[in-house]
């Protein structure tokens, strides 16, 4: 029977010691997907806000900011 070449444990022991160093390089350009999805779901809240007030306005005479567009409804739709 051929004789196998014996492994020396201390070529293992050496390799683990040298760590080679690694530069780590952030490659981000722009905006994360995290933000842009917040500044989106923003936008969207407002526009549906600004909505609902607007048809209260409009055609209840309720709302924050169209108070006014009911008469302007009102007296356009009665002529």
């Amino acid at each position: 029977m051929a004789r196998s070449k014996s492994r020396s444990g201390s070529s293992r022991r050496s390799a683990a010691a040298e760590v080679a160093e690694v530069e780590v390089v952030s490659e981000e350009s722009g905006m994360g997907f995290e933000a842009g999805l917040a500044i989106i779901t923003t936008v969207i809240l407002l526009a549906a806000v600004l909505m609902v007030d607007y048809d209260r306005g409009a055609n209840y005479g309720e709302g924050m900011l169209f108070k006014d567009k009911y008469a302007a409804n009102a007296s356009s739709a009665s002529e």
